[in-house]
């Protein structure tokens, strides 16, 4: 049962940290008063726990956020607020850096980077010397797609519902280098996660150099199947990037649970980091065989540090990235990922029930998926639909369309309270029983 000692001792994580702000415990010490579900290790097979529908415990949560609670957000998977005394704490470290920022941000700051390296590397479950911090999850993963030699004629494979990004700095590698792309395709949601590999193996050749993988689609929010993927590649020589801008900190997981050796992230959206702070982990092994965005000297060949070498910047940013660590510890991992299942399930469930011209495409009562949703309407264009949610009712969604399908991405965080689930849900059956007037 959680109590104030051991909320306090998961906030205690930071108190190494770079000025983990008093006023971020007075936002947070009533969670330890009101919280008294117990959390079960683990969650059940469809990925559900105790604890996710504990108003009072999420009201607290709620409260430490300055959101506009004129408009209902529903694209954190885009970019997410952070909480408030996450933002001070940067803002705080801006004001000190412009000072004199040669010796404030220069000498005071950017050294407390190695203590966000080794917190971020604990969560992870690496060796800090294996962790980087970058900007964002484009960032970490153009390292590695620009980073790793190849020739012309060599293949890599990715989904075509990979991060549009990605997809693009590929194709400047084939405009550039002549490497063959192949992208599969896979429906959704799919019947297996045996179902995905086997697509990705069946696209292999001996030319396969690469698979890049998203560890959880910004589309639909399937979980792809990476361990079993870099099981399979590994012995045939074959590189494994992870893309995982929106899983880390949305549900959790290890490195060693994914065996992977190259993982890229965002950390402005399920971790709630302010914007512009991501990680770039690279196993050590693989370091020198992968070169920096930007230039370093052959001493930092296997120095991870020199895919950190992008000139100035501010320390302010990614320092800040420990009072949100800290935060999303002190919540906790499992309870974070079931409150957010809780949330899609509440809305999504809801729309199955009411018509069958809704249809998802994320699994449900799954662990493939987390707090992403995907629905398609039928009968109605997403980019419409999202716009009338927009300008009529101050509902901030995300419309797809892919070439193998549509809807509306739907992604709240631990922010969003159930009014704001309750009213998107209830926009949609308006729309769908009387169209967009």
């Amino acid at each position: 049962m959680t109590d104030r000692r051991s909320f306090l001792a998961a906030l205690a994580g930071a108190a190494t940290l770079p000025s983990f702000r008093a006023d971020a415990l007075r936002r947070v010490l009533p969670l330890a008063r009101t919280q008294s579900t117990p959390i079960p290790p683990s969650p059940d097979a469809a990925g559900r726990s105790a604890g996710a529908d504990d108003e009072d415990y999420w009201a607290e949560i709620q409260r430490a956020f300055d959101c506009d609670r004129t408009m209902v957000n529903l694209n954190n998977g885009g970019c997410s607020p952070t909480p408030s005394h996450v933002l001070e704490q940067m803002i705080r470290d801006l004001r000190f850096s412009n000072e004199l920022p040669v010796i404030h941000m220069w000498q005071t700051l950017e050294p407390r980077i190695d203590s966000v390296r080794r917190e971020l590397a604990r969560s992870f479950g690496c060796d800090p010397e294996e962790m980087a911090i970058t900007r964002n999850a484009s960032e970490a993963n153009e390292t590695m797609i620009f980073g790793l030699d190849l020739k012309a004629g060599d293949e890599v494979i990715v989904t075509n519902q990979n991060y549009g990004r990605m997809l693009t700095a590929w194709d400047q590698r084939v405009r550039r280098d002549g490497i063959v792309l192949k992208q599969i395709s896979f429906k959704l949601p799919p019947p297996s996660q045996q179902y995905v590999v086997d697509q990705f193996k069946a696209a292999v050749t001996p030319r396969t150099r690469v698979i890049e993988v998203t560890h959880i689609t910004n589309l639909s929010g399937q979980i792809m199947p990476v361990r079993e993927l870099v099981e399979f590649a590994r012995p045939r020589g074959i590189a494994v990037f992870v893309d995982g801008a929106h899983a880390y900190a949305q549900f959790p997981f290890t490195r060693d649970q994914l065996d992977c050796d190259y993982y890229g992230t965002s950390l402005h959206k399920w971790l709630l980091a302010p914007i512009g702070t991501g990680f770039l982990y690279v196993r050590k092994a693989k370091q020198k065989g992968l070169w920096p965005l930007m230039a370093a000297p052959t001493t930092m060949d296997e120095d991870i540090r020199k895919y950190e070498e992008i000139g100035t910047h501010p320390a302010a940013n990614h320092n800040a990235i420990s009072v949100a660590l800290a935060f999303h510890n002190a919540i906790g991992g499992e309870r974070k990922v079931a409150r957010l299942r809780y949330l899609r399930d509440r809305w999504a469930k809801r729309l199955q029930k009411e018509s069958d011209r809704f249809r998802i495409l994320t699994p449900l009562d799954s662990p493939n998926s987390a707090g992403i949703g995907l629905v398609h309407v039928e009968g109605i264009e997403p980019g419409a639909l999202a716009g009338w949610m927009m300008e009529k009712h101050r509902i901030v969604v995300t419309a797809i369309a892919h070439k193998e399908f549509d809807g509306l991405r739907v992604t709240p965080n631990v922010y969003t309270t159930l009014a704001e689930i309750d009213l998107f849900a209830d926009r949609m059956i308006e729309a769908a029983r009387k169209g967009l007037a």
